[in-house]
């Protein structure tokens, strides 16, 4: 797939890009800070959505993780995983092998300044937004959001929490309680529900994630909302 170029300078998208094929490149998948053997809580709150097998799911930030592969081993069939990394995608497509061939999109993208090409019912993103710590970075990614997420579909979204880490991967990251991304999302957005966990990192730290479940209303029922 190609995404549309918006208004991101060409400098600061090279640059993230450049530090993140690094990070893919320098470190097997489960020595990254954010790997997880099993994405149990995100299968959960995606089975919890109940969606049609043919529903289409976007993994922002998808990567290396073993979300895409255990979405297909549960029934799904269209699975779209987006990482601004090609590093990262290419592992996983390798990875993945012939079981993703008609079932997985691979896309790389930016998602503060491509605008995504579809329209999505479930969109999953752990540990992507947090890294969007300048307002503009935060504009972009929503822009996205709203254009890339069906009315009535679902948003599960983990950040690190109240007490998650200040930084990760070197990089400056903004916690969230759920009422501050309730405020972001506005209200076409209706929160189902919220929890914390607390994520044992490879090198044996704690890190505290916040998973928030979110449904996109119908705009017409949201005074306010802008129209889809």
């Amino acid at each position: 797939q190609q995404s549309r170029p918006v208004s991101e300078p060409q400098a600061s998208r090279e640059g993230t890009q450049r530090h993140w094929d690094e990070v893919h490149s320098s470190k097997d998948p489960d020595e990254v800070s954010w790997y997880q053997p099993e994405p149990g809580l995100s299968l959960e709150l995606i089975e919890r959505a109940e969606l049609p097998a043919n529903a289409p799911i976007l993994d922002l930030g998808g990567g290396t993780s073993s979300l895409a592969a255990h979405l297909l081993e549960g029934g799904h069939r269209d699975v779209t995983v987006a990482d601004i990394s090609s590093a990262a995608l290419e592992r996983a497509r390798r990875e993945l092998g012939p079981r993703a061939a008609g079932r997985v999109q691979w896309l790389q993208v930016d998602v503060r300044s491509d605008r995504l090409q579809r329209r999505y019912a479930l969109w999953h993103d752990r540990a992507v937004f947090h890294f969007m710590v300048d307002a503009a970075d935060r504009d972009g990614y929503l822009d996205n959001l709203r254009s890339g997420l069906r009315a009535g579909g679902h948003l599960v979204l983990a950040t690190f929490g109240p007490e998650g880490p200040m930084s990760c991967s070197g990089l400056p990251v903004r916690r969230y309680g759920v009422e501050e991304l309730q405020r972001l999302l506005g209200p076409e957005f209706r929160v189902l529900s919220s929890q914390v966990e607390d994520h044992s990192t490879p090198g044996g730290d704690v890190q505290q994630f916040l998973y928030a479940h979110f449904q996109r209303l119908d705009s017409s029922a949201v005074e306010g909302a802008p129209a889809l």
